[in-house]
């Protein structure tokens, strides 16, 4: 069974930090670019970041370079991403993703998702 198991969401306070774990299995990990989109409400899910554990290439995406960095424990089939310098405009549900494709940012080219994880910054 494909599992992607998300983890770390909390409330922080602005400027704070939280990390986030997306543990995987049921599949071939080191296949797969890994990583995550976010959602808020009325609003399309989109990119944030991605690895892929093949050659620890990585992709973030605008709004997040210099405070996020994922990385990749491929012994524990896991994927972090450390946010740094939280904003409240961060405060979404995060999904973990996995995608035979490579990093791209199309929420329909996933082949996984995990559940999400909600993420609320306070001002």
């Amino acid at each position: 069974e494909v599992q992607l198991a998300e983890s770390g969401g909390g409330l922080v306070q602005a400027g704070g930090s939280l990390r986030l774990s997306c543990a995987a299995s049921g599949f071939a990990f080191a296949d797969y670019a890994i990583g995550w989109f976010r959602q808020v409400p009325g609003r399309e899910r989109e990119r944030v970041s991605c690895i892929s554990p093949s050659d620890m290439s990585t992709y973030h995406a605008d709004f997040v370079k210099g405070r996020f960095t994922i990385s990749s424990d491929n012994a524990k089939k896991t994927v972090y991403l450390q946010m740094s310098s939280l904003e409240p405009d961060d405060t979404a549900v995060y999904y973990c993703s996995a995608e035979i494709l490579g990093c791209t940012e199309a929420p329909y080219h996933q082949n996984y998702w995990g559940q999400g994880t909600r993420v609320t910054v306070s001002a």
